[in-house]
């Protein structure tokens, strides 16, 4: 007992030092990422998002060149795991489904790799926590399964803790390395998907804690539940919950209004939840996003369970927002609550509730197109037309 209190606890300050590596974004390169555009032979501002998130990548990156040569490449992390709710009947597959899906996308043929072979991104799925054995190699490759197993799947959660603290930090820590080494690797730009049979249930309940959703509205049919099933989803969901705030009644009461989780209580109530009511897929984007922040990479939100794991990120280090970027809003309605929560909000709305990692997959072509322009367009002077007047005046830059 004493060594795996020993080895949660130095996993635990792990993750707190390297939060301490987060800086705000690079407010210098952002001005000028800003005059350029502004200067160039277009309307004010008419690119929209496209602008304000080539000039947040600008503050990530401490530089505003080369934003197109770094953009162009891109890789997609898909998490994969299985969680021990499935028992409770909250889905219309069974956990087998997992590993079919992930071998897809090691070889090359689940949607998210056919949508990322169109769009020139790179696809890493990696098996968090899949309940069997490992199905591909250890290579850091793209369309090769990458091995970050921590165990073979969660508990069920609305019997019993989903992971204990250290599982849930070493998945956590995990995804932090895989940002840095895809770093290491030359990628400008990460994206977070996930795959796993029953995730939307976890995922659902905590974007319902986080954000102050009742719970019964923020539980979704998942991939096409019936109402038989979306009962006992919900039943399951409400379980978790109750044994949640059992055993940790004064974390109940301090989550607040419309038990809306504050900021203040900072990344040990965020970890806790996570290890209670979470799954190692959840755990390993949390620490993606928390790479993206330590590495100084952008990384793409894709849909409802990506921004769970967001806001997750968000909790444990403020300001980790100003690193992600939104791609859709799903169908999900945990997954609105999640980016409204985290103060973003997504440019597309497709009517998507796929996952993988297929949502954050589209934006990335607009965002290449947003940085040719920004690098190859003509400004007014070069081709001799008055500049625009900014009539609403100069304002703030604001990730």
């Amino acid at each position: 007992m004493a060594e795996s209190r020993t080895a949660e606890r130095e996993t635990e300050y792990k993750i707190s030092g390297e939060l301490k590596k987060i800086r705000p974004l690079d407010q210098g390169a952002m001005e000028t990422a800003k005059r350029r555009f502004d200067s160039i032979a277009k309307p004010l501002g008419s690119l929209g998002v496209l602008e304000t998130d080539l000039i947040r990548t600008a503050g990530i990156y401490e530089d505003s060149r080369g934003l197109a040569e770094r953009l162009s490449k891109a890789a997609l992390v898909i998490m994969c795991a299985d969680h021990g709710v499935v028992e409770e009947g909250v889905t219309q597959t069974g956990q087998e489904v997992t590993r079919i899906v992930a071998e897809n996308f090691a070889n090359g043929s689940a949607c998210a790799s056919i949508m990322c072979r169109e769009a020139g991104i790179d696809v890493f799925p990696v098996d968090m926590g899949m309940n069997c054995g490992m199905v591909g190699g250890r290579k850091l490759e793209p369309f090769c399964l990458y091995d970050s197993k921590v165990a073979r799947g969660s508990r069920n959660l609305s019997k019993e803790p989903a992971m204990s603290l250290s599982e849930c930090e070493t998945a956590i820590c995990a995804g932090i390395r895989l940002a840095g080494a895809l770093k290491e690797k030359g990628y400008g730009i990460l994206l977070a998907g996930e795959m796993g049979i029953g995730n939307t249930t976890p995922a659902s309940i905590l974007a319902s804690l986080l954000a102050g959703l009742p719970l019964e509205k923020g539980i979704g049919r998942g991939a096409g539940l019936s109402d038989e099933g979306l009962e006992k989803k919900k039943r399951a969901a409400e379980r978790a919950v109750r044994r949640f705030a059992s055993r940790y009644p004064k974390l109940m009461e301090d989550l607040g209004e419309g038990r809306k989780i504050r900021k203040e209580a900072g990344k040990e109530a965020a970890i806790l939840l996570l290890s209670e009511l979470g799954g190692y897929d959840l755990a390993g984007m949390a620490g993606l996003f928390l790479g993206g922040g330590i590495y100084r990479l952008p990384v793409v939100i894709d849909g409802s369970i990506s921004a769970t794991a967001a806001l997750l990120a968000d909790r444990m280090a403020g300001g980790i927002a100003e690193f992600l970027f939104p791609s859709h809003i799903s169908t999900e309605p945990s997954g609105c609550a999640a980016l409204e929560a985290l103060g973003v909000h997504a440019p597309l709305d497709l009517g998507m509730h796929l996952g993988e990692g297929t949502g954050a997959a589209l934006y990335i072509p607009l965002l290449r197109m947003g940085a040719a322009v920004y690098e190859k367009m003509s400004t007014f002077e070069e081709i001799s037309v008055t500049p625009y007047v900014d009539y609403e005046g100069e304002k703030e830059i604001k990730p």
